[in-house]
């Protein structure tokens, strides 16, 4: 008899790889933690005015705990216990608040034991968002609230765009370099197949400006955010390469000042677990 077809997700993403360079960001990460911080401010923002209050809360993707600290500003008295968690360990080396290391493909919560959920900037690299969204729901208790926030597709098309141009010109072709994001189409999606209820999806576009494109790519390094794509490209970012891809990105997308802009996307997703649990 044939094999049974494999419904697993493709594998886009190395985990392992994505968890050390977290690590190896984890020191300086404050130093370029203004997309993190953006995200969770928003997402606090947004809890501030609903007329309830979560016993419960787990923070996925904590990073440097700008989370926290947006609940304390922005919907103080919000949230009873807020647990931190993260792939990497050492994001969350140093704090006194619950911590807790744990991967977003394979989240360690018993069902319907929290009353909210939220996820900044780590969707992205999930494999399987689905999967992971619904594990997210099964975690809830009914009328749960999740509150995820990712980068999409827009998010450094000025790079991606300009790493093309230099390759198919130094090596007569082009591969992936920059990491796949998901288009707000697509997104707007992602919670009715994991089966939220009342889902919302918003859009939040912000430009960056750099003095250079090299110090866009450090950013990115402090940031954890470089690819970890699991098919990386076979030949290595060469120093000929990165200056003909600076000069592209100068001549493409200079700016009157002399610097260059980036583009960021994040998509935010909100939505409740059905008061009938699901299975």
């Amino acid at each position: 008899m044939p094999a049974p077809p494999n419904h697993a997700p493709p594998k886009l993403f190395d985990r392992g790889l994505h968890r050390k360079r977290l690590d190896r960001a984890a020191g300086g990460y404050a130093g370029a933690d203004f997309l993190h911080r953006r995200a969770a401010f928003d997402i606090a923002e947004r809890l501030a005015p609903i007329m309830r209050t979560f016993s419960v809360a787990v923070d996925l993707s904590a990073r440097g705990g700008a989370f926290a600290e947006a609940l304390a500003e922005e919907a103080p008295g919000k949230v009873g216990t807020l647990i931190e968690a993260d792939l990497s360990p050492r994001m969350l080396a140093g704090r006194r608040a619950l911590r807790l290391v744990a991967d977003d493909e394979r989240l360690p919560f018993a069902a319907g034991s929290l009353d909210l959920i939220v996820s900044t900037l780590g969707l992205h690299w999930t494999n399987d968002v689905v999967g992971a969204l619904i594990q997210a729901r099964r975690a809830l208790k009914p009328d749960g609230l999740f509150i995820g926030a990712f980068l999409g597709g827009t998010t450094l098309t000025e790079l991606r765009q300009s790493l093309v141009a230099a390759e198919s010109e130094i090596l007569g072709g082009a591969g992936s370099r920059v990491s796949p994001f998901a288009d707000v189409r697509d997104a707007a999606g992602l919670l009715s197949r994991a089966g939220f209820v009342q889902p919302v999806t918003d859009v939040d576009r912000l430009t960056a400006s750099y003095e250079h494109p090299l110090k866009l790519i450090f950013d990115l390094r402090q940031m954890g955010e470089t690819s970890v794509l699991a098919d990386r490209h076979p030949k290595k970012l060469t120093r000929t390469l990165l200056n003909r891809t600076a000069e592209i990105y100068f001549e493409r997308f200079g700016t009157a000042d002399g610097r260059i802009a980036a583009t960021f996307e994040i998509i935010t997703l909100t939505g409740w677990a059905p008061v009938k649990a699901e299975p």
